[in-house]
């Protein structure tokens, strides 16, 4: 159960990580602001997801230990959320795909035996609507926009589709996790999360890529080349003086 919580945190973690390098760089003000509440919605995720697992754990380990001092091949996140944000478009498409993702997630997870996973899950729905609305409604504006706005949307697509498939990638053990009604199976989620991904693309004027291929690795503790230097930033003070606190 431990690695299934921490990959949630570590999702949550990177996601909040890259997201928030929009800060004082959003395209307006507001949407500066948007953009770096929904990073911090992410962050308080992660921290309530890595208070769990460390519970879980035990070894006297806290939420600082297991976010920032594990090394890079101990992160469980799937790769999409460690890309880089490159233009608005492709950072606001990440976004759509993830809220999608954790909008079925936490949903079915509230439903969860674990009272805790259920009680986290159904906190962080109330956030992710909020993330998905605001992230859909911006897709739908740029595919239906300019020649400019429409170029770097569909770019966006081409870059990010082949590493959404990761994010259901399984850790250890969770065919068990399923059995005894704890988590959702992965199988059937993703199947859920590319219809309603079709659904909205018909909505969008967006064509699902037709490529099958997607990117793997994700969940094993392999990362992309970019995860090292997030990793670099997000550790600095705690690897810097240990045991800091706020």
């Amino acid at each position: 159960m431990k690695n299934y919580i921490l990959k949630l945190a570590d999702d949550t973690l990177i996601m909040g990580q890259r997201l928030a390098e929009w800060c004082g760089k959003g395209p307006y003000l507001e949407e500066d602001i948007a953009l770096t509440n929904i990073a911090l919605d992410y962050l308080g995720q992660s921290s309530n997801f890595y208070k769990y697992a460390a519970q879980l754990q035990g070894e006297n380990k806290t939420e600082d230990d297991l976010a920032f001092l594990r090394y890079e091949h101990e992160y469980l996140n799937a790769h999409l959320v460690e890309l880089p944000n490159d233009d608005y478009a492709q950072t606001i498409l990440k976004v759509y795909f993830f809220s999608v993702y954790q909008s079925l997630l936490y949903s079915k997870l509230s439903d969860s035996a674990d009272e805790q996973l259920s009680a986290l899950a159904q906190k962080s729905l109330k956030e992710v609507k909020y993330h998905y609305t605001h992230a859909a409604t911006w897709v739908k504006v740029l595919a239906a926009g300019t020649e400019e706005s429409t170029s770097r949307i569909q770019k966006a697509l081409d870059n990010l589709w082949e590493y959404t498939g990761g994010l259901f990638d399984e850790v250890k053990d969770e065919t068990e996790l399923v059995a005894l009604n704890l988590i959702p199976d992965s199988t059937t989620l993703y199947g859920d999360w590319k219809r309603k991904v079709a659904e909205d693309f018909q909505n969008f004027s967006l064509e699902i890529p037709a490529s099958d291929f997607m990117q793997k690795g994700s969940r094993t503790g392999y990362h992309t080349e970019y995860f090292g230097y997030i990793l670099c930033e997000l550790q600095y003070m705690q690897r810097a003086y240990p045991g800091c606190e706020w």
